[in-house]
C-alpha cells in the first residue's frame, strides 16, 4: 500500500514523463512534484517505486520510467479526466458504414495516433430485397438490411425465371420473411419448401444464401485509420521493432476484435495496457475504448491505440465523445 507521498511522487514521475518521454531523476521530480523533499528522500521513494513494480531505471539513464503495472496504478486511482476543450465535432446520419468510417478517422485526428471502430454484428435477416433478372439463368439480389446498408449479389441457378417470377418470390420473401435471424429464415424455408412453388422455393433459398454470404463477409468489419501516425512517435519511430511489432497488430485484425470486445462486457470506457496481461500483450502498447449503441442496444466498440506513454485523460475524453456522437448518428439514421 503506498502513502501519499509515494502516490504524489509516482503521479508527477507517470505525468513528466507522458509529457517528455524521457528517464525522470530526483531532481526533476522534485521539481514537477511541488514537494519539498530532500534529494535522498525522493530516491529512497523511488527505489521503494521500483521494488514494487510501479518503475524501472532503463539502462543508460539514471531516471525512473513508469512500467505498465505503474500504468494500471495511475490510471485506476490518480487519473483525472479534463473535458478538454476538443472544438466543435459531429457524424452526420448517414450510412452506418460511412458514420463508422468517419469515426475511425475522427479518431485518429483528434489523438494523432490511431483510431479504430468494430462495426456491428448483423444478425437480422433484411429489410427488403428485390431479384433483377440479368441474363438467362443469372440474376440480381438486392438485399436492404435493417440498419440501411444495400448489399447486392449476382444469383447463378440451374433453371432461368422470368422477372414475373423474380416479383412473386420477392414479394413473398418480403411479406413472410422480414426481420428473421439467418437460421429462423432457413429453419421456415425447409418447414415450408415442400408447400411451395418450386421456383419459389428455388429463389428464396437462394436469396437466404446470397444474404448469408453478404453477412459473413461483412462480419466483424473493423475500420482503421491513422497507422501512419506512429511513424511519427518517437516510442516507435526509434525502435523499427516496436513499429512492426504495432502494425503486425493492425494486420491481424482478429486480434483486435477479441481486444475490442472485452469493453463490450462492460459499460464506459476501458483501458488496456501493454504488457500487463495476455489481454494486451503487446508492451508499448495501449488501447482505450468504449461501446456504442443503436438506440440504447451496445452494437459495436471503437478505440484509439497508441503507446503506452500517451496522455490517458484525453484519449478517455475523445473516445467517450466519439462513442456518443456514433451511438447518436446511428440512432438518428432509420
Amino acid at each position: 500500500m503506498l502513502d501519499d507521498r509515494a502516490k504524489l511522487l509516482l503521479k508527477a514521475l507517470i505525468e513528466r514523463y507522458i509529457a517528455d518521454g524521457q528517464p525522470v531523476g530526483s531532481r526533476t521530480l522534485s521539481r514537477a512534484s511541488g514537494v519539498e523533499l530532500s534529494p535522498a528522500t525522493i530516491r529512497n521513494v523511488m527505489s521503494d517505486l521500483e521494488e514494487l513494480g510501479l518503475i524501472v531505471s532503463p539502462h543508460t539513464s539514471a531516471g525512473r520510467i513508469p512500467t505498465a503495472r505503474g500504468y494500471r496504478l495511475f490510471v485506476d486511482t490518480m487519473l483525472t479526466v479534463h473535458r478538454a476543450q476538443l472544438g466543435t465535432h459531429s457524424l452526420a446520419p448517414d450510412q452506418p458504414q460511412k458514420v463508422m468510417s468517419n469515426a475511425a478517422h475522427l479518431l485518429s485526428n483528434l489523438s494523432q495516433f490511431v483510431g479504430i471502430v468494430v462495426a456491428p454484428r448483423r444478425t437480422s435477416m433484411f429489410r427488403h430485397i428485390e431479384f433483377l433478372r440479368l441474363s438467362e439463368c443469372r440474376f440480381l439480389v438486392i438485399i436492404v438490411s435493417p440498419d440501411g446498408d444495400v448489399q447486392n449479389r449476382v444469383v447463378f441457378t440451374k433453371v432461368d425465371h422470368t422477372q414475373t417470377q423474380l416479383v412473386e418470390a420477392a414479394n413473398y420473401l418480403n411479406t413472410h420473411y422480414v426481420g428473421l435471424t439467418i437460421d429462423q429464415a432457413y429453419e421456415r424455408l425447409k418447414s415450408e419448401v415442400d408447400t411451395l412453388r418450386v421456383e419459389i422455393a428455388s429463389l428464396m433459398n437462394a436469396a437466404v444464401n446470397a444474404n448469408s454470404d453478404a453477412i459473413s463477409e461483412s462480419q466483424d468489419d473493423v475500420i482503421i485509420s491513422g497507422e501512419r501516425n506512429l511513424l511519427s512517435v518517437s516510442d516507435f519511430s526509434n525502435d523499427m521493432s516496436n513499429l512492426r511489432r504495432a502494425f503486425e497488430l493492425f494486420e491481424q485484425k482478429a486480434q483486435l476484435i477479441r481486444l475490442l470486445d472485452m469493453t463490450g462486457q462492460a459499460e464506459g470506457v476501458r483501458i488496456f495496457i501493454g504488457g500487463e496481461s495476455q489481454v494486451m500483450p503487446y508492451e508499448d502498447l495501449s488501447i482505450v475504448s468504449a461501446t456504442y449503441d443503436i438506440d440504447g442496444q451496445i452494437v459495436g466498440t471503437l478505440g484509439v491505440v497508441g503507446p503506452t506513454r500517451m496522455a490517458y485523460d484525453r484519449m478517455i475524453h475523445i473516445v467517450d465523445i466519439t462513442a456518443k456522437l456514433v451511438s447518436n448518428a446511428l440512432s438518428r439514421h432509420k
